[in-house]
């Protein structure tokens, strides 16, 4: 690892631990995506060496027009989870515990077998099941969002924050996953509507760009993983509160936020 990849590792492991946002990376370095997503792999893996956390899957951000421009990119980016931005449904967070966080209706698919390099959309519904979910992105940055750049956003790990997960079903067909409505509710008042076809058309080919990407950094999505596969609708900033989310054909998800 070079010199400026573990200087920005080592403040991003301190925002983390003191709960102190740093100014965006790209004001002290002058990065570009692949070094960015080398930053990303060893904060990871120093992050796992350190709370004996597993890697248990990927985020995918930026699959619509809208949230690309605000990294100035037309494909997506990836973050990486370990075991603690897991969480199921109906459980609490206290917004003490989270930097700027924000609210992602997604569906999150559930590897039921490992897939091979850039796997087809065939593969990834016959090797997957499907739960409601509830995205949380958090980043480490002072006002991060919506000003923050590619790099900034991709050594901050995507601004993995939460992935809140309901109970699996299978997953409906290609067609089906293309038009599921999410509908989502905050105090039981319904703020917000989306679509799946939000998600790149289809969130199946969200989570096929990953397949993709993943292979050009040598890298597969194994069995087990899960995979946040994309918001249905522009991201909000949270609020104390429950929310809910609920998807047609997939089931509901919720997640309280305590102070």
């Amino acid at each position: 690892m070079t010199v400026i990849n573990n200087e920005i590792v080592q403040k991003l492991k301190t925002a983390h631990r003191t709960k102190e946002p740093i100014n965006f990376i790209r004001n002290h370095y002058n990065l570009n995506e692949p070094t960015a997503y080398s930053v990303q792999d060893q904060f990871i893996k120093e992050k796992c060496d350190q709370t004996d956390e597993n890697l248990s899957g990927y985020k995918i951000s930026m699959t619509s027009p809208d949230t690309q421009a605000f990294a100035n990119t037309d494909e997506p980016a990836y973050g990486t989870y370990t075991e603690g931005n897991l969480m199921r449904s109906q459980e609490s967070i206290s917004m003490a515990s989270l930097f700027d966080p924000l609210i992602e209706p997604e569906l999150i698919f559930i590897l039921t077998d490992d897939l091979p390099m850039r796997a087809s959309e065939e593969e990834i519904i016959s090797k997957s099941r499907i739960a409601a979910g509830i995205e949380v992105p958090d980043s480490r940055y002072t006002d991060w969002f919506p000003n923050f750049s590619l790099e900034d956003l991709l050594c901050d790990n995507a601004a993995a924050g939460l992935a809140v997960i309901s109970e699996t079903v299978k997953a409906p067909s290609l067609d089906s996953l293309a038009d599921i409505d999410m509908e989502l509710f905050h105090h039981g008042e319904k703020i917000s509507k989306g679509n799946s076809s939000n998600v790149l058309g289809n969130p199946v080919s969200a989570v096929t760009w990953l397949s993709k990407k993943l292979s050009a950094h040598d890298k597969t999505l194994k069995k087990g993983m899960i995979i946040s596969s994309g918001t249905f609708i522009l991201p909000l900033r949270v609020e104390e509160g429950t929310y809910k989310a609920t998807y047609t054909s997939i089931g509901e998800v919720s997640v309280a936020f305590t102070p």
